[in-house]
């Protein structure tokens, strides 16, 4: 049997019959109120019947107020919580398991969703002529720090209630504990900012509180870019000091990626001209983080064959994290087991404009996940310039809801 095959367990206990996980991606499929619905419902089943060991849920987010985009997730009170607990069952058909991604977008808010464009510093998003598509954010108070960790806490002690096998803390892409912990975007000159560990204060005062309010049992994993690949960003000789303070707290599991909006290298693109492998694009960085840590490492990036997946495995890493070619075919795991030498899908656009090509990646998945959610076969071939204006209008539409939803309800 294939390494891939072999289950794992976690350090609080907590087992998973593969190494295959179904790693976030945003899905902007919520229903009404920011809540799973018949759609997730769908998308997760498949995920669940295709074989993987364990799912991470697309970003839910700990603020309605602050969204990465249109219909997305928000779990902030128990009031809808039986939406999740469905959600959270269908998920673990097949004895699969599933984690709560939980998220706070920082400055990586769209203008035109009026929300919250929070920072740690009053530093815009600077992508050419697409930067005008983010608000300018507002430089975090000690007010904003401490609502941000409590609802970080209330959303985690939501998911273990409403029956998720843990929850995954992002602290990567660009998103707002990314944004502490890379110099490029905290500038602050108090406890949060200046050296690493005043940067990585938020993450590690977040795991400590959610820790003391969640069972020994419930895992606890956090998610970190092994680089920004911007000049003179977070690098992985950072990466390296932050797991050994993730190990010291406890965390069970660090999952390595990389990039972020402006440098969007979990597409496989960067911005400080390093050459990312074809496949399995961290697997360098993911293998030199793992040698000085005991906490079982995974990582995500471009992975879409059994034998690479095989080959992260050999490199004392633990767990695969898989995306793309998941939404594109989630039942590949499940066709590995008969089928190993098919190879998945992944997307393939090959434009010049790097902001264009990003959105048109992004699209693309999106449109896998969707026609799923929808239990269709995903469309692996299909037309990019108008699965992206297809996306573009879903999005408007999607941001007008949410906008008359927000003056509604606030």
């Amino acid at each position: 049997m294939s390494t891939v095959f072999l289950p794992f367990t976690f350090p609080n206990g907590q087992v998973i019959k593969n190494r295959i996980t179904k790693a976030a991606m945003e899905e902007n499929l919520a229903d009404p109120g920011h809540l799973p619905g018949i759609a997730l419902y769908n998308l997760y089943s498949a995920w669940a019947k295709g074989g993987a060991g364990l799912i991470i849920t697309g970003n839910v987010m700990v603020d309605h107020l602050a969204m990465t985009g249109p219909g997305g997730v928000a779990l902030e009170d128990a009031e809808n919580l039986k939406a999740f607990q469905k959600w959270a069952s269908t998920a673990q058909q097949n004895d699969t398991k599933i984690w709560m991604q939980i998220n706070h977008p920082g400055r990586q808010v769209y203008k035109n969703m009026h929300g919250k464009a929070l920072a740690p510093s009053a530093k815009a998003l600077n992508l050419g002529k697409f930067s005008k598509l983010f608000a300018t954010p507002k430089a975090m108070t000690q007010l904003d720090i401490a609502d941000v960790i409590q609802r970080f806490v209330t959303t985690a002690k939501l998911a273990e209630q409403a029956g998720f096998d843990g929850v995954q803390i992002h602290a990567a892409h660009g998103y707002l504990l990314s944004q502490f912990l890379s110099p490029l975007t905290n500038l602050r000159d108090d406890e949060w900012g200046g050296s690493l560990a005043n940067r990585a204060r938020l993450l590690a005062t977040i795991i400590s509180k959610v820790q003391a309010e969640v069972a020994p049992e419930f895992t606890l994993a956090v998610k970190i870019n092994s680089a920004d690949f911007q000049r003179g960003g977070f690098d992985v000789d950072d990466a390296v000091a932050v797991v050994a303070m993730l190990e010291e707290l406890g965390v069970h599991c660090i999952e390595i990626s990389g990039g972020s909006y402006e440098a969007p290298a979990m597409q496989g693109t960067t911005a400080d001209e390093r050459t990312l492998a074809r496949e399995a694009y961290f697997l360098t960085f993911a293998e030199q983080i793992a040698s000085k840590t005991r906490v079982p490492i995974m990582t995500t990036g471009g992975i879409y064959r059994l034998a690479t997946a095989e080959k992260v495995l050999a490199e004392n890493i633990a767990l695969i994290g898989m995306a793309s070619a998941l939404g594109a075919q989630p039942d590949l795991p499940k066709r590995w087991t008969t089928e190993p030498d098919l190879v998945g899908t992944m997307p393939n656009i090959a434009w010049q404009n790097k902001p264009l090509k990003g959105l048109a990646t992004m699209a693309m998945v999106k449109r896998w996940l969707r026609e799923s959610s929808q239990n269709k076969t995903p469309t692996l071939n299909a037309n990019p310039i108008w699965t992206l204006l297809k996306d573009q209008l879903i999005k408007s539409k999607q941001t007008k809801r949410y906008n008359q939803k927000i003056k509604q309800y606030g």
